[in-house]
Parts: structure tokens; sequence; C-alpha cells
């Protein structure tokens, strides 16, 4: 009895950091590897991609607890939401508080890992964009309270996954429009798939009175969408040519040269994903679907990145 207890207890605390639900954690580490593969001194360590992964992983789980935290009152009136642990009352609050810490903590001890590597200037550097990045992510779940667009909001907490490993692999952020274009791209993209997530609640959010991106734009939105995503998928492509990646390849010396059909089979993926929206009453298991297509078409551009740089 005691260990069912236990097990049903751990399963409620792996649910709300959403370990149940991997999609929703690869979306935020993908981002990640578009940066450590496109710095000047790519490929990254893989000392650096565990902690890079470990760090992402503690503090997605910080965002989704603090997400239900802010949501408890209001995540039972919504669909989607209603079953899970703080809404349904498997987990109390002071446990969640304490989760929320336990992820904190687990997110220093890597950011501190990190800066032992570093020069003076880099590790104050990661120090200070730990520090900025918090803020967003912690404030993002009362963004809909208060703004149109909270999607914004977490676009801009999703850029620290771009500057922290940048930051964290050459001690700056001295990467000009390579790391520019790369962090334009994560702001868009993740604009767009967190309007597709938003699509799938517009009826309870706009009868309990919050806002998103996908009510703001209303029937504009999958235009939106469709122009986030070919813009992302520009910028990613700008910011890996102005890196060489791939061009050793172009006279067919090398494997770089896998990376553009790759990029175009994504690119190609996302328009189409985004032209699906437009389909007259979809379910609501239609955007999920959309989500957990993003994280394959992120991968794949990924994918791209890392047989970009092999010799």
């Amino acid at each position: 009895m005691a260990n069912s207890a236990s097990g049903t207890r751990l399963g409620a605390w792996l649910e709300l950091v959403r370990w149940h639900k991997p999609s929703g954690r690869l979306i935020l580490l993908i981002p990640a590897g578009w940066s450590l593969w496109l710095t000047p001194n790519a490929p990254p360590a893989p000392l650096l991609v565990g902690l890079i992964v470990l760090g992402g992983l503690a503090v997605s789980a910080a965002g989704c607890i603090a997400n239900d935290l802010w949501d408890r009152r209001i995540d039972p009136l919504v669909e989607r939401t209603r079953n899970r642990p703080l809404a349904d009352g498997r987990v109390g609050v002071r446990e969640a508080l304490a989760l929320l810490l336990l992820a904190l903590v687990v997110a220093l001890t890597v950011l501190l890992v990190l800066m032992l590597g570093l020069p003076a200037s880099g590790r104050s550097l990661c120090l200070l964009l730990a520090l900025a990045a918090l803020p967003p992510v912690l404030l993002y779940p009362s963004a809909k309270r208060w703004f149109g667009y909270p999607q914004l909001v977490l676009a801009l907490c999703w850029g620290f996954a771009v500057l922290i490993p940048w930051a964290a692999r050459t001690g700056s952020l001295a990467g000009g429009w390579p790391l520019a274009l790369v962090w334009l791209a994560t702001l868009l993209w993740t604009f767009g798939f967190d309007t597709v997530y938003a699509m799938a609640d517009r009826d309870d959010d706009r009868a309990i009175g919050v806002r998103s991106s996908a009510l703001s734009l209303g029937p504009q939105a999958p235009l939106a969408v469709a122009v986030s995503y070919g813009l992302a998928a520009a910028a990613l492509a700008l910011a890996a040519g102005l890196q060489g990646v791939g061009l050793q390849g172009i006279g067919l010396q090398g494997s770089g040269w896998i990376v553009w059909p790759l990029w175009l089979l994504a690119a190609f993926g996302m328009q189409r994903e985004a032209a699906l929206l437009r389909r007259p009453a979809l379910p609501r298991s239609a955007y999920g679907r959309h989500f957990s297509r993003q994280v394959q078409l992120g991968g794949l551009l990924l994918l791209a990145l890392v047989l970009g740089q092999l010799p």
C-alpha cells in the first residue's frame, strides 16, 4: 500500500513538471541545440551539451510549476488543464513550492558548473543572463490576465535558451548576425507554436476572460503562424549560411550539403502544418498534434545543423 501511494505521489510530481509529455521539454532544448551548433567553435563538447540539457529540464520544470501555481484556480475551468495535479488536488501548494525551489536549485547548480570553465567576464555574463531569465519565466503565467499577446512573453523566455548556451560556449554574446538571427528564429518559432497551443483553449479562455494571441489575432491566427514559421526558417538558414554551415558541401565535398535539403523539408513541413490550421471545425486534438509535429520539425532543423558540422 505504501509503495502504491509513493508511486501515485511520484506520478503526480512528474505530471506537475510535465515529464510525462516529453514534447514540451524537447521543444525548449531544440533552440539551445541550434545555438550550440551555430557558435563559431561548434560542435560543442558532450559535457556542455549534457549540462545544457539538465539545466533546460530544470528551468522547464520550474516554469511548469510556476504556471500551475498561477493558474490553480483557472485550470479547473479549462477542459485541457482541469486534470493537472494542482487543479485536481493531487498536489498541494506547499509541495509545488518545494518542487519549484528544488528545480531552481538544480538550475543554479548547473549554471555554476558551466561557469567554472569560463573567464571572469564570461561567468558574470552567464549569471546575469540566468537572473534576467527568471522574471519572464515566472511572469509568463500571469501575462494572460493583462496582455493580449502572452505568447510573446513566452517567446522572450525561449530566447534565453539561445543566449545562455551561446555565452556558456563562447564566454560572450559577441556573435554578430548569426547569434541575432538564431535568437530571432527562436522567438518567431515559439510565438507560432504557442499561438497554436492557445487555439485549443479559445472557447474556455473567452469564457473565463483570459487573453491569448489566438484570441487577439482571431481568424488571422493561421496566417500569423505561417508567417512566423516562414521567417523563423529563413532566419535560421541565414544564420547557418553566415557561419558557413553546409557551405563546405556545395561542391559535394564532405557531408555539409545535407543541411539544405533537410532545411527545405522542415520549412515546407512547417508551412504545411500552418495551412492545416485553416480547416474548419478542427478538433482540439489537432492542435496537440501540431505541437508535437513542431518538435519533429524543429528537431529536423537541429539534425541539419549537426550533420552540417561533420567533416
